[in-house]
């Protein structure tokens, strides 16, 4: 897969922040009881963060694709601005009777990860950093080289500045690899940054550059591995019933790229969620390992996440569908289309002038 097809050229959207604990179940919910409240004056002491962090969080729910832009309905302009509200996904997640409601689960940060990197990917520095830079170990200004001439060859992209570049890849260095804890804000800083628990880049003791961590993840969950793989393959349009771990493996942007996984790892870690789904067969029947499952990818991928949960949300959603709006308020929990969103704002729009929506 192309950079093209996989990402949108958008560059340090984050306001240089990395994505703290809590920041994603944040955007969902403070989507969910107001889709204008990222552009509200008074955001800052709703969310009870500074002016930029609430742009940062905005971001971060985007990117995670646990909330989405809409146009505003009550807009007057032709080029109407865009209010957030959550995803099917993320109310799947996140919502009453979610799947993980308060980010417990270790499994819930893979999850996260893999939905910034899966198409559409509002990080196309750091999906070139996963899934199109070959070594494995590396300085950080190597890094930046290539990926800044990766994005200069992009046709129709408008080439990024590279202090642009460098605060995306400040941004990923910061959220994935140990840092060395210097004074108390560092430390508060480390703390704080739950996406380093998935050890996915650390330093070679050899030569002391980084280093991705190649092979299994101990707390990679096997459904979240699963269902990450039958995602992946609901987005790209697979018409298939089976595919070989090979090509998982070989793909960019596949969910093997993106936690840094061999074929033979693979079936590692899809072998427990497929001996516990009726809907999921590894077998080999021409030696190569492959994956088969039983209809709609994104079906059983959703399922496979209630299983490993534990909850079955009021519609268990994946794949595409799942970047879809949802709710925009308590009254509108059973919209399930753009289109309903746009038509339910109208009356959300009249009631949040009327005080009841603060």
């Amino acid at each position: 897969m192309q950079l093209s097809e996989a990402a949108e050229p958008v560059f340090a959207r984050h306001e240089t922040f990395h994505p703290r604990y809590g920041w994603f179940r944040k955007a969902y919910v403070a989507a969910t009881r107001d889709p204008y409240v990222f552009a509200s004056e008074d955001a800052p002491v709703r969310l009870g963060v500074g002016k930029n962090m609430v742009r940062s969080i905005r971001f971060w729910g985007l990117a995670a694709k646990v909330v989405t832009e809409v146009p505003d309905p009550a807009a007057v302009s032709k080029r109407k601005p865009s209010i957030v509200v959550p995803t099917r996904f993320g109310e799947a997640l996140f919502g009453d009777g979610g799947w993980d409601p308060w980010m417990e689960d270790p499994g819930t940060l893979w999850l996260l990860h893999w939905r910034m990197l899966a198409q559409p990917c509002r990080l196309p520095v750091w999906w070139l950093a996963l899934c199109d830079f070959n070594a494995v170990e590396f300085e950080l200004e190597d890094l930046g080289r290539t990926v800044l001439t990766q994005l200069r060859a992009v046709p129709d992209w408008k080439e990024p500045s590279e202090s642009a570049v460098q605060k995306d890849l400040s941004a990923f260095m910061r959220t994935y690899a140990p840092t060395v804890r210097v004074g108390r804000e560092s430390l508060d800083d480390a703390a704080d940054c739950p996406l380093r628990e998935l050890r996915l880049v650390g330093r070679s003791e050899a030569t002391g550059a980084h280093r991705y961590k190649l092979g299994p993840k101990p707390t990679l969950a096997s459904a979240v591995a699963a269902h990450a793989v039958l995602d992946w393959i609901a987005r790209i349009g697979f018409t298939g019933q089976t595919i070989t771990l090979e090509r998982i493996a070989a793909e960019r942007g596949s969910p093997a790229s993106v936690f840094k996984l061999s074929a033979a790892d693979l079936v590692v870690a899809l072998t427990p969620a497929v001996e516990a789904s009726n809907s999921l067969d590894l077998a080999t029947p021409t030696g190569v390992p492959q994956l088969a499952w039983k209809g709609d990818p994104a079906v059983v991928a959703a399922e496979l996440l209630s299983l490993h949960y534990g909850a079955v949300p009021a519609s268990p959603v994946a794949g595409p569908s799942g970047d879809e709006p949802t709710v925009c308020g308590d009254e509108s929990r059973d919209c399930d289309t753009r289109e309903d969103v746009l038509m339910r704002l109208d009356s959300f729009q009249a009631k949040r002038d009327g005080g009841s929506g603060r």
